[in-house]
């Protein structure tokens, strides 16, 4: 000013960039905070989704009547009464519609021998019984074919004389059921199998005469 008096610097151009710069930074804050809420929930629900989908239990085949690898007793042969041992599993996975269970001895001399043969047993089966009577249909549900002796039904372990035989029992879990027309061999229950295991149980045991 020409009077004399004292000049005030004019301070609101710096006042209105601070300010500017203040918002600036508040903005940056407040996204940075919404990105690490956004991460932190996606973490949350990742790891609740993983746990949710844990994998289901293994399937699992199981006798009392004898230890897995173990000697099986002489009333489930030929040389004994010859009845199947009670058998139990646990749980199938979720999509099982059917079960099948294949009962061999790899060590036969023509070459593996089947000994029992079943199919169709219902997904919410969980053991069959000892002494599962011969005939195309099984009281727990689901049907049973001829084996290589051959007959509807059960045959247990029956070797020639020498070294102990191994005689497989494998259950199947299925997620469908086998449309197959008797007289269903083990081969025909192989085929219409495959494509269509979800879970696979064995248990194994030993007999020799």
């Amino acid at each position: 000013m020409r009077d004399g008096s004292m000049q005030i610097p004019d301070n609101s151009t710096h006042w209105q960039a601070s300010r500017m710069d203040g918002g600036r930074a508040t903005t940056y804050t407040n996204c940075f905070m919404i990105v690490a809420h956004v991460v932190f929930t996606l973490a949350l629900l990742a790891t609740s989704v993983l746990i949710a989908k844990d994998p289901p239990a293994k399937l699992e085949l199981k006798t009392t009547a004898f230890k897995a690898g173990g000697t099986i007793p002489t009333q489930y042969t030929c040389s004994g009464v010859d009845m199947s041992p009670a058998l139990s599993w646990n749980q199938p996975p979720p999509r099982t519609r059917s079960l099948a269970l294949i009962v061999d001895d790899p060590d036969a001399p023509a070459g593996t021998w089947v000994h029992w043969v079943v199919y169709n047993l219902p997904a919410s089966a969980r053991q069959l019984p000892e002494g599962v009577p011969p005939g195309e249909a099984i009281v727990s549900g689901g049907k049973q074919g001829p084996n290589d002796f051959p007959q509807n039904g059960y045959v247990g372990p029956c070797p020639p004389p020498g070294k102990p035989h191994r005689y497989f029992f494998r259950l199947y879990a299925l997620d469908t059921l086998l449309d197959l027309r008797p007289p269903v061999r083990r081969n025909d229950v192989d085929a219409a199998m495959k494509g269509h295991i979800l879970a696979q149980a064995e248990w194994m045991g030993t007999f020799g005469r």
